[in-house]
């Protein structure tokens, strides 16, 4: 990008006044008068600040609408104030601010076009006033002990030992968890630091057994800095990419350094709401006993994914191999010398054939749709990398700042954001995808040529981060199908073509389906149909049906189900929304008013 001369005082100068008339304008509550600060084409992204809600409005309208809204009227009087110095490129002027209102505080972003209007504007809340975490600066630290002699001193264990007999028995959480993997771990570790009684139910017996129990050669594909838990990052010699393993031993030590109830080896059987009480009846079974919760709020964490897609195939009763889904495969090292046939062609897919040809299997990849492929190196160097890497460390980009620089991005303009990187991909691993292409593997890079995120998004499927995999189909290794499985014989997968493919083992590598499919074994269909399609972004693109949401279909916000809430996705989204969605669920637990600007709407039901 091109610096300007325009020196960096002058620019300053035109963000005060931008925000000076900004804030004077929101906390008088004067739509037109906030909306003639925006271009034709603009975006406010407000993450519960001065909405109550995760939301990103359009245009002048669209601001308007906000700022004469019951939740910004709430929020006034407001002062914003520019931190460091704005910086101008390519015409676009960039601030970083912070701000109050009469409910918290916040941070945000501002990008100005040449005519000193609003092209983006990033508005977050960090804090709720008189509610602020132990570690916020305008919060005193805890004592941690009692000093003095106390006949009836009450320590650190017996305080938690108690705790962990009543809460669920003799006393009721606030709120419940169901899901215990990395979303409600770092919810749950936000709601503690909020002083808000939680319970965390996981049918799993210990933190981090969701990772520990999946295929052994499973890491994570996202890099370090990407991926660090709220209050406590990795150490500093963490590798790049994560062990399940590593990644399970590293929950089960945060859940109990972060004093979290973690109720394992509990499986939620239903959950029912009280609309007059306002509270919820979630009835467990905790290790064989049956418990009734009683909360206010309950929020499903179950990651991006919902029950695991099982095609039923005819067939499948005279097969006499094994059939699993990918969620359910324990490993290669019970079929070297097997003939084994994964049907998909995305994450799983490729880190199972790779797995298997590893140990001496025979190995098929159905394909049954295209994929779009990005080499590791590839997504650090030219995706992650201003961002989340060694690199942007060393100049002075943390995990937080590349957070709120990804979030001051709105949906609808992320992918011209993307594509360029997908782009250079394209260029310098040609060969790479040539050889691929020459296999007979179908490639894409999505519908717009965006690539990997953008699919992660809209439709959270899709795409491979190629960790070595790919080079095994390349070169003939892993062998290649391609269609859909039609039957099942004695001994055979049959394709849609007339294909037939000799198997030992069958593995379904065919994803997952809605949340909403899911939480209805819970809730009961009517609720879940209520609330709708949980994740996408509605861009009317591959498995992402419009119209356009602007954000995150039920994701970290009010649903239509009233004390109803989704919560999870990667780590990074794990980490970032945590901070969101557990100011809304404060809000609510110390009874401030939350009119809600924008309720999401249910278009699908899954």
């Amino acid at each position: 990008m091109t610096q300007t001369v325009e020196s960096a005082a002058d620019a300053g100068t035109r963000v005060d006044a931008w925000l000076t008339e900004f804030a004077a304008a929101v906390s008088a509550g004067e739509g037109d008068r906030a909306a003639a600060l925006f271009a034709a084409e603009s975006y406010w992204r407000d993450l519960v600040s001065f909405t109550w809600n995760l939301i990103t409005v359009e245009g002048p309208a669209g601001v308007a609408g906000v700022v004469t809204s019951d939740a910004a009227r709430q929020m006034g009087p407001v002062t914003f104030e520019v931190t460091g110095e704005p910086t101008v490129a390519d015409g676009i002027t960039d601030a970083w601010l912070t701000f109050e209102t009469a409910i918290g505080r916040g941070t945000g972003h501002l990008r100005l076009d040449g005519e000193n209007k609003a092209w983006t504007l990033l508005t977050t809340l960090d804090e709720l006033k008189g509610h602020e975490e132990p570690a916020s600066p305008n919060a005193e630290r805890p004592f941690g002990t009692e000093h003095g002699a106390n006949p009836d001193r009450v320590t650190w264990q017996e305080r938690r030992e108690a705790e962990a007999a009543e809460l669920g028995y003799t006393r009721q959480p606030e709120i419940v968890i169901i899901g215990g993997g990395q979303g409600g771990i770092a919810l749950g570790a936000r709601l503690r630091q909020l002083g808000i009684e939680t319970i965390i139910v996981e049918s799993n017996e210990r933190p981090g057994d969701s990772w520990r129990k999946r295929y052994k050669s499973l890491a994570l594909h996202d890099p370090v800095w990407y991926d660090h838990l709220p209050y406590i990052k990795f150490p500093d010699n963490w590798p790049v990419f994560s062990p399940k393993d590593k990644i399970g031993d590293w929950l089960e030590m945060y859940t109990k350094v972060m004093e979290l109830n973690y109720w394992g080896s509990t499986t939620a059987k239903s959950a029912s709401f009280d609309e007059a009480a306002g509270e919820w009846s979630v009835v467990v079974d905790r290790a064989g006993e049956e418990v009734t919760l009683r909360p206010k709020q309950l929020v499903f964490a179950l990651g991006v994914s919902g029950k695991p897609n099982i095609p039923s195939i005819p067939g499948e009763d005279v097969f006499q191999g094994e059939i699993q889904h990918s969620s359910q495969h324990p490993g290669p090292d019970a079929y070297k010398g097997k003939k084994v046939v994964v049907i998909g062609s995305n994450n799983s897919a490729f880190d199972i054939c790779g797995s298997l040809w590893e140990v001496g299997a025979d190995v098929t990849m159905v394909q049954r749709s295209s994929t779009h492929i990005i080499r590791s190196e590839t997504l650090m160097e030219y995706a992650l990398g201003d961002l989340y890497s060694e690199r942007a460390v060393a100049a002075g980009i943390d995990t937080y700042t590349a957070d709120m620089v990804f979030a001051s991005l709105p949906y609808r303009i992320m992918h011209t954001f993307q594509k360029p990187a997908y782009d250079k991909a394209r260029e310098v691993d040609a060969d790479f995808y040539r050889r691929l292409e020459e296999a007979g593997f179908q490639l894409d890079f999505g519908d717009d040529d965006s690539g990997l995120f953008m699919k992660y998004l809209r439709r959270g499927s899709g795409y491979y981060i190629d960790v070595g995999a790919a080079e095994l189909v390349a070169d003939g290794k892993v062998k290649l199908a391609t269609g859909q499985i039609t039957e099942f014989t004695e001994s055979e997968v049959v394709l849609d073509d007339g294909t037939r493919l000799e198997a030992d083992l069958v593995v379904f590598a065919t994803g997952y389906g809605s949340m909403n499919r899911r939480a209805a074994d819970i809730i009961g269909q009517d609720m879940a149909d209520k609330v709708g399609k949980v994740w996408g972004l509605g861009s009317d693109t591959t498995k992402d049906p419009g119209p356009w949401e602007g954000e995150q279909r039920n994701m970290w916000k009010p649903t239509q189900q009233d004390n109803l809430w989704f919560h999870g996705g990667n780590l990074h989204q794990s980490r970032f929304y945590s901070l969101y969605l557990a100011l809304q669920l404060k809000a609510r637990q110390v009874g401030i008013p939350t009119p809600i600007h924008g309720r999401q709407e249910s278009h699908h039901q899954a």
